[in-house]
């Protein structure tokens, strides 16, 4: 998959540029099942930690990276989730129009049709009547009538059936939530020693919960996702996402936080800012859904994800339609027939000649603004000079992003001597990984970079490729060469 796919010419057959996060779990976690949806087109494994122990994902990560080295791994923190107590196998029904009972759950306690165990203490204690409150996926709404001691009295609005541990959402403000939670950092200490390539953060509420999550990472943070799911956090936006190494458009719980006919409207603004910032973006939840038990999508989840394609997202995710449902390969694969389809009609001179030019940090002569200037010079010298492809040279993945943002119809190639980087930019648009030797100067790294692309079949004699690098010796290394190279 790194390299793409070879023509019988030697040079490289279309491939799709929208990338594909696949959530690993019971369904999909043995060694063969991991190996065939990396087959099927998964490029970054997701591992969620909201249920179970890190000795389960721990594990989960370490069967992933065995069973297919190539992919991408991202955990995904569970953050200040407030759950219910379990309900008992096979679930309960809660009819619209009974009453139940919300309690402070206690160790051992179990939810029932009756009365439903809360697993924070002061949630509860928080509520006032007419409060409206979402379990779940927001499928089942209470409404509080009235207190009785440690406990409310809740109508039940919308009915459905719960099972599980679903989570329980609550109007802002009735109970403080930090983020990260200790739990989240004593998780993520082992994560990264397991050399984990991205870590999604949940319930982020502002820029500070992403730089706390930073410095408890030190030295050896990987890419840090930043999951926009509350209200807090769409308003705060720009801020996040300048503080992130990416961004997740979270719509379960912004559907559940926020009024449902705004969700389209936010993702849509949450794509336009992470570009703008060249931070990937991955579009999440309910993608696929209907796949958890059938053996094709609905026609609206099909027009779903062809719409976040078009829209530009980077990748899109699939949730339990890999982690429990029912065919987890032939999910991938229909996945990546929707998103391939989709990029055929996608205007690339269109959206790169209307894109704003990239936000970054720093004063007019700054390593980022070096960088984002000399990429946006390299979209434009491939354009005119029809190049086969655009090669960018990069240790950290800075630069292969930066130009990944103008979404370019040319393969786009990151050459780069670091197998973690390699791993980390699994989750970039259109981007495909090369490994290179180091380099001493900035001409011996385009020269690695070309015998390398060549080699892959990105380019044959005759061929035109930009290639974006800067100087290896550099204190601050910044992309400040671009060069065309004609293959001879």
């Amino acid at each position: 998959m790194g390299a793409g796919a070879l023509r019988k010419d030697g040079g490289m057959s279309d491939s799709r540029r929208t990338k594909i996060v696949a959530t690993v779990g019971p369904a999909s976690q043995s060694p063969e099942v991991i190996a065939a949806m990396a087959d099927a087109g998964m490029d970054v494994a997701r591992v969620p930690l909201a249920h179970g122990t890190v000795e389960e994902a721990v594990a989960r990560v370490r069967a992933i990276r065995a069973a297919a080295p190539g992919v991408g791994i991202m955990p995904d923190l569970p953050g200040p989730k407030i759950r219910t107590a379990a309900f008992p196998p096979g679930g309960v029904a809660l009819p619209a129009g009974s009453v139940i009972a919300l309690r402070p759950a206690r160790d051992g306690d179990t939810s029932t049709s009756e009365a439903i165990g809360v697993c924070h203490p002061d949630l509860v204690g928080g509520l006032e009547a007419g409060d409206r409150v979402a379990l779940g996926d927001g499928g089942v709404v209470l409404t509080v009538q009235r207190r009785t001691g440690d406990s409310v009295e809740a109508l039940v609005h919308n009915g459905g059936r719960l099972q599980g541990r679903p989570g329980v959402t609550a109007p802002s403000g009735r109970v403080e939530l930090d983020t990260p939670t200790a739990d989240d950092l004593r998780r993520l200490e082992v994560l990264i020693g397991e050399g984990v390539d991205a870590v999604a953060v949940s319930f982020v509420r502002s820029a500070a919960d992403m730089d706390a999550v930073r410095r408890a990472a030190g030295a050896d943070c990987p890419l840090l996702v930043a999951k926009i799911e509350t209200p807090e956090a769409v308003g705060a936006l720009e801020q996040i996402v300048a503080s992130a190494d990416a961004v997740m458009v979270a719509r379960g719980d912004l559907g559940v936080r926020m009024a449902l006919e705004d969700v389209p409207h936010i993702q849509k603004e949450i794509i336009r800012v992470g570009v703008r910032y060249a931070r990937p973006v991955i579009t999440a939840t309910q993608m696929l859904e209907s796949m958890i038990t059938a053996p094709v999508p609905t026609r609206a989840e099909v027009a779903d994800v062809a719409n976040a394609v078009l829209d530009g997202t980077s990748a899109v995710m699939l949730s339990g339609e890999t982690a429990v449902g029912a065919d987890p390969v032939s999910v991938i694969e229909t996945m990546a027939r929707i998103t391939r389809r989709a990029e055929q009609d996608f205007d690339s001179v269109g959206w790169a000649t209307h894109l704003a030019p990239q936000q970054v940090p720093g004063g007019p002569v700054s390593v980022a603004r070096l960088t984002a200037a000399t990429t946006a010079a390299g979209w434009r010298a491939a354009m005119e000079q029809n190049a086969s492809c655009i090669v960018a040279c990069t240790r950290s993945g800075t630069t292969a992003r930066s130009i990944s943002r103008f979404r370019p119809p040319m393969p786009l190639i990151a050459c780069t001597p670091s197998e973690r980087t390699a791993r980390a930019l699994t989750l970039s648009w259109g981007v495909r990984t090369l490994t290179i030797g180091e380099a001493s100067s900035t001409d011996e790294i385009v020269w690695f970079a070309v015998q390398a692309v060549v080699g892959a079949g990105y380019a044959s004699p005759g061929d035109v490729i930009v290639v974006l690098a800067g100087s290896p010796i550099e204190p601050e290394p910044a992309t400040d060469t671009m060069r065309l190279v004609r293959i001879h």
